[in-house]
């Protein structure tokens, strides 16, 4: 079988589990080669079939995600490693630092805090847009912090970003010009796609039987500077609850939806 051919294969299999079968199958098929997809796409008939390709494959049958098999995932301008014990980084996320952005406009946040900070991916997007900055990402997962740090490293930002375990308490202190948090907000007995549930950590996935818990201790703990902002992540049905407990600590905000037009942000400022 040539990899024309293994590739047809693939995909047809891989419709059982996937909404992108041909895109996964090639994804797949370039990591066993350890070229990058468009390489691949230019003249696969070059190549000879890897003897891995098979057994990716077999482990997205399961339902593994392709990130976790490929080990890594592009996030705004930067890519990550991610791998079992942390939530994989979607585009959806994107919209807090597209918010950022905006607010800020021609500013810079000088010191910037991630609440939650998983593989990384708020925290270090954000230190690539403002290279002046410096930034604090905490989590409690021990495996999550590994892997943010090593992703630090590795974009060359060790210098800038410290990764520590710590909760929410660190949006206490006021001294960040912006909070990026992307908090567990599913609630307790959702159904959710077998790649999701069955792989991705469950304590930054779900928060209580309304998915509001992890919003409800932020709220009374966030206090922002003058100027500064911070951008919550929310699932699309949670905007009026999650801006109610925001306001009701005296902060002003505003939803911002995402590229499919679904609430996403929740964006908090102060009156000061």
């Amino acid at each position: 079988m040539n990899i024309a051919e293994a590739l047809a294969q693939a995909a047809d299999r891989l419709r059982s589990v996937s909404e992108s079968p041909r895109l996964d199958a090639e994804l797949l098929m370039a990591h066993a080669l350890n070229i990058g997809r468009e390489r691949l796409l230019l003249d696969p008939s070059a190549r000879d079939l890897p003897a891995a390709f098979a057994a990716m494959v077999e482990r997205r049958l399961r339902h593994e995600p392709i990130a976790y098999i490929l080990g890594h995932r592009e996030f705004w301008t930067i890519d990550l490693l991610v791998g079992p014990g942390v939530l994989i980084p979607r585009p959806d996320s994107e919209t807090l630092i597209e918010a950022a952005i905006a607010h800020f406009d021609r500013r810079v946040p000088r010191r910037i805090l991630d609440m939650g900070v998983g593989s990384g991916a708020l925290l270090l997007a954000a230190l690539a847009q403002w290279p002046e900055a410096t930034g604090l990402g905490v989590d409690m997962s021990e495996a999550a912090l590994a892997i943010a740090r090593a992703n630090a490293e590795r974009l060359g930002m060790a210098g800038r970003a410290r990764i520590e375990r710590g909760s929410w308490e660190a949006a206490a202190t006021g001294d960040y010009d912006l909070v990026l948090c992307n908090p567990p907000y599913v609630e307790a007995g959702a159904v959710l796609p077998p790649d999701v549930a069955d792989y991705e950590p469950a304590s930054a996935l779900y928060a209580g039987t309304t998915g509001l818990d992890e919003y409800r201790r932020i709220a009374p703990l966030l206090r922002l500077p003058a100027g500064g902002v911070a951008c919550v992540e929310i699932g699309a049905t949670q905007a009026s609850e999650v801006c109610a407990l925001f306001q009701a600590e005296g902060l002003i905000t505003q939803v911002k939806a995402d590229l499919a037009g679904h609430d996403r942000c929740v964006i908090v400022t102060s009156l000061s």
